[in-house]
């Protein structure tokens, strides 16, 4: 008995989303859709980028009864699709997502031309009353696999590899796999965007395809490797022993550092994996980034690497209590804020400071963003070693300083400024910015003092300041500022939840600090970006208080 061959089928709504989608094709060309999909690129970015690509299709998913039988029934309804060809990426990301449910169904491409371009249509078979329907209701509600798609006109690899680190670290765009579809030797790669939209980059051949996912989790899961590795390095003082000797090797730099050649080679070779070392012939040799482990480098990143390897690192792994609870992972883990932990242990205590000092780079455009012309003291609250006060006092010889800090952090500041010739331009004043601020000065710094408190404790802060200064005078905030938009690159993302684990503060945007600013009595007048990921607030107090 010959049973019927089932027919393609196609119900109303898989065919109204194959014209929603070639109506996007006829009014689109590549420039617009970019702008639709990256807006965080630049006008002139994206007329760089519509150099070496072309807008080639948008795609779906659609799920007939069957593939016989399917360009035939496309062609009824007014699609002219070409022949039906075997997708062999998109069926891989359908098992990973639903497993037993695609069952051994294959998944078929079939392009319908639209002005030039077209529309892919991928389908899926799905038989009535079969487990994929369960497939089909949810792809169809989600659009997982709905995209538009961009074909490279550039022979070669380098103009790829150049757009994919253009789109990932300029627009935002997030690798979401890919592979070879030998059928038509064509590389995909797929890319998800910050608004959960998908496009695809086709590269004519064979190319390196995009990390498999699992393989990139493993390399996010290790990083406290590498930050415990970096912390070795910094406390062995290799860097110090390659800048004295360049081409040391690992037999030598063992003897030097007191550790054991294999143990140490190994750790090199790890080293030299992150960028911090280069090795040929069993030799070593500082990159930029190991030079900044330097003990005299200047703004050396040791003492950072130091508390982020140690008292930081433990207490990290405190983060879901902190989650949890809200509270900071450090006096969970330690007993009492690290604040207070480290006043009463020196030599974390001159750590930190020393840490902080090493993120004084940051500092170095303040002097010119800034007119003091008119001004006569500047008042630094919690200024640590007075390095911010110490680089205007350098660049604006009129003025007279006032820093206020914890008596254990004035001992170094006292140092610091005093090598710089400056201790005698600056008042050192013993104190707590939360109970009281010295008054008369007219400009006030708060630099990275903020974030380390949560919104009261910050309104409480400034409110002290806005009653310490005169009307008109100006106060300078240092922090780092999250992005106004989530899943913008940023360092602000990452010291926000170090904030929320070692502190108990946060990092925010310059709305937020804007809102606070006001109800402290202060209005904002200007925001500038510094190194390091850092920004400069510059506040106004009123006089309506």
């Amino acid at each position: 008995m010959n049973l019927p061959v089932a027919q393609a089928c196609l119900n109303a709504s898989d065919l109204e989303r194959i014209e929603r989608a070639a109506t996007h094709v006829r009014a689109h060309d590549t420039e617009q859709v970019l702008a639709e999909l990256l807006p965080g690129l630049t006008a002139e970015e994206r007329a760089d980028v519509c150099r070496h690509l072309v807008y080639d299709h948008t795609a779906v998913l659609v799920f007939p009864a069957s593939l016989d039988g399917l360009r035939e029934e496309l062609r009824r309804h007014g699609f002219d699709a070409g022949r039906l060809t075997p997708s062999v990426v998109v069926r891989q990301r359908l098992v990973r997502r639903y497993g037993s449910l695609v069952g051994d169904s294959p998944v078929g491409i079939v392009h319908v031309p639209v002005d030039g371009r077209s529309v892919e249509i991928f389908a899926l078979p799905v038989p009535p009353d079969s487990p994929g329907e369960l497939v089909a209701e949810d792809e169809r509600a989600a659009e997982h696999e709905v995209h538009h798609a961009f074909a490279v006109t550039v022979p070669g690899t380098v103009v790829p590899a150049g757009l994919r680190t253009l789109l990932q670290e300029r627009g935002g765009a997030v690798p979401d796999g890919g592979g070879y579809n030998s059928h038509e030797n064509v590389t995909v790669l797929y890319f998800r965007t910050r608004q959960h939209r998908r496009f695809e980059l086709r590269l004519p051949g064979r190319h390196e395809p995009l990390p498999d996912p699992s393989v990139s989790l493993l390399d996010v899961m290790t990083g406290a490797w590498a930050t415990q590795a970096v912390a070795a390095m910094a406390e062995l003082e290799i860097a110090d022993h390659l800048a004295d000797r360049p081409g040391l090797g690992a037999d030598d730099l063992a003897a030097r550092t007191g550790t054991d050649p294999d143990a140490l080679r190994r750790l090199l070779r790890y080293l030299a994996s992150l960028g911090l070392l280069t090795s040929a012939e069993e030799t070593y040799h500082l990159t930029a980034l190991g030079q900044l482990l330097r003990t005299g480098a200047e703004f050396s990143l040791r003492p950072l690497a130091l508390l982020y390897g140690g008292p930081f690192y433990d207490s990290f792994a405190g983060l879901t209590y902190s989650v949890r609870t809200g509270r900071e992972a450090f006096a969970h883990r330690y007993g009492e804020h690290h604040f207070a932990y480290f006043a009463q242990r020196p030599e974390l205590g001159g750590l930190f400071h020393r840490a902080m000092a090493a993120s004084a780079e940051m500092f170095t455009p303040v002097p010119a963003l800034v007119d003091f012309t008119g001004a006569r003291r500047v008042v630094d609250v919690g200024g640590g070693n007075g390095a911010l006060l110490g680089r205007v006092l350098r660049a604006h010889g009129h003025l007279e300083g006032v820093l206020l800090e914890r008596p254990e952090a004035l001992a170094t500041a006292r140092e610091e400024l005093a090598t710089a010739g400056l201790d005698g331009r600056c008042s050192f004043v013993a104190g707590d910015f939360t109970m009281a601020v010295p008054a008369g000065g007219d400009v006030y710094l708060l630099s990275r003092v903020l974030h380390d408190w949560d919104d009261e404790r910050c309104l409480s802060i400034l409110r002290r300041c806005a009653r310490a200064m005169r009307a008109g005078s100006e106060l300078l905030v240092v922090e780092r500022l999250l992005p106004r938009q989530e899943g913008v690159s940023s360092p602000a993302v990452a010291w926000d939840v170090h904030m929320l684990c070692n502190v108990g503060g946060r990092e925010r945007t310059e709305d937020h600090y804007g809102r606070l600013l006001a109800e402290a009595g202060f209005e904002m007048t200007a925001c500038h970006a510094l190194p390091l990921g850092a920004s400069l607030l510059q506040a106004v107090r009123r006089s309506d208080m």
